[in-house]
Order: C-alpha cells, then sequence, then structure tokens
C-alpha cells in the first residue's frame, strides 16, 4: 500500500468525507476534492493525517473540464500517481420535469454526469502508468424509480450508471475496474434540500425489509469492497445498497 493515492470528488463533508476517511484508514493517501466549503474540507484533510496519511486539497468545479484538467495536473505534480477514483460529487436541482429549466437540466447533468465521464479519462491516464486502478462512482435509487422533484438528478444518476458499463468495457485493458454503488436514503446534509424529507425518512425507517434505513456506513463498506482486489472480476456493475426498499412496489 506505499504511496498509493485516492482521489475523492465532493469530499468536504457527508458521504464523501466518509469514503476519504476510510481510504485513508486502508493506507491510502488522499486527494480531497471540494466546491466551497474549504474549512470542511480542512477538517477531514486534519482526520486524514491524524491516520498517517497524506491529504493535498483542491478546490475544484468539477462539473468544469478544465478545471479538471487542472485538478489532475496537481495530483501529477503532488502525487506522481493515482490507485482509485471515487466519483462522489453531486449537486442538482429539485424540481419537477415540467419546471426544470435549461440552466437546471445543464447544471446537474454537469456535475453528476459529465464530470464522471472527464474525471475518469484523466484518471486512467495517471492510472495506466503505474498498471491499473479502481474507479467506484456512487448513484441513487432515482436512477431507476420516480422519485418526487428528482428528475434530473434522477437521470443524471441513469448516466452515471450507464457510463459505467461502457466505461468498464474500454477501461479494462488498462486494468481499470469500474463499477457503482448506488445507495437508498442517508440522512446526510444533502437530503435537507428535498422539500419532502421528513417522509422520505419516514418511508425508509418504516418501509426497509431490513429493518432499518441505509447508513452512511454501509455505503462506505461497499465502496470498500469495489476498490479491493475481492471485486476484481466485477466489471460495469451498480450495486444497491437499500435494504432491500427498492424490491417493494409501494
Amino acid at each position: 500500500m506505499a504511496n498509493k493515492v485516492a482521489l475523492v470528488t465532493g469530499a468536504s463533508r457527508g458521504l464523501g468525507g466518509a469514503i476519504a476517511l476510510d481510504l485513508a484508514e486502508m493506507g491510502y493517501d488522499l486527494v480531497i476534492n471540494y466546491a466551497r466549503s474549504r474549512s470542511k474540507a480542512m477538517e477531514v484533510a486534519e482526520e486524514i493525517e491524524k491516520r498517517g496519511q497524506k491529504a493535498l486539497l483542491v478546490k475544484a468545479n468539477v462539473g468544469d473540464v478544465e478545471k479538471i484538467k487542472e485538478m489532475f495536473a496537481q495530483i501529477q505534480d503532488t502525487y506522481g500517481r493515482l490507485d482509485v477514483l471515487v466519483n462522489n460529487a453531486a449537486s442538482g436541482v429539485l424540481r419537477p420535469a415540467m419546471e426544470l429549466e435549461e440552466r437546471h437540466w445543464d447544471w446537474t447533468m454537469d456535475i453528476n454526469s459529465k464530470a464522471f465521464l472527464f474525471c475518469a479519462r484523466e484518471a486512467s491516464k495517471l492510472m495506466e502508468k503505474n498498471g491499473g486502478g479502481k474507479i467506484v462512482s456512487i448513484s441513487s435509487l432515482g436512477s431507476i424509480r420516480y422519485i418526487e422533484n428528482y428528475t434530473a438528478v434522477g437521470v443524471s444518476k441513469a448516466a452515471i450508471e450507464a457510463l459505467t458499463r461502457y466505461l468498464a468495457v474500454e477501461l479494462a485493458p488498462k486494468n481499470i475496474c469500474v463499477n457503482a454503488v448506488s445507495g437508498g436514503v442517508l440522512d446526510t446534509d444533502a437530503l435537507s434540500h428535498f422539500p419532502n424529507r421528513e417522509e422520505m425518512l419516514e418511508d425508509a425507517r418504516k418501509n426497509t425489509p431490513a429493518g432499518r434505513m441505509v447508513e452512511i456506513g454501509d455505503m462506505v463498506k461497499a465502496v470498500r469492497f469495489f476498490i479491493s482486489d475481492d471485486a476484481f472480476m466485477i466489471r460495469g456493475q451498480t450495486i444497491i445498497v437499500d435494504g432491500g426498499r427498492s424490491l417493494l412496489l409501494n
């Protein structure tokens, strides 16, 4: 594990921050990407350093391809390699389809879908130099089922899952494994933007067959599995971590 490096986009808090800390526990040096909250990103970096690993903070809007290229130039200059990319950064406008404007659509697709493609492309260049790597994206159930006000985000997540399949095939010759983790409702800061937040939480608590709603740790463990060598023969797949909630019709 000496000097292996992982990039987590949108890692200043929530799930991204938790994944970054878990990677540090596994012995990776980290690249912490954030868009706005430098103070929160610094807190994550401090925790990583307490675990004996290095942390590079990079402010970059991953919806901007030029910013992505600048970020990877910093990674090259600082570490000279990349072994893991966790595509976690997400944003989006929460409105019904008929109320979406072009700018809402473009913003959501840029941050969630375009970012994945171009981050993966830049990451693969560094990974190839070191014999391969792992790419894991974070998706959600809105990619396969209707969620109120989630049109733009749901479609962008469906695009992420489709890209996961295409990239898994095209990057396989470079020994790069590509997969995705789709989560059920998580009680994070991101959920506070949903107008029906309390209804979603109540549904997850009452209607999850596993007996409880999904926790951040459940998602972190799934990401860890995909990064491990145990998942080497799993390619282009989206694993759903929702305690069985999506199996029910209601």
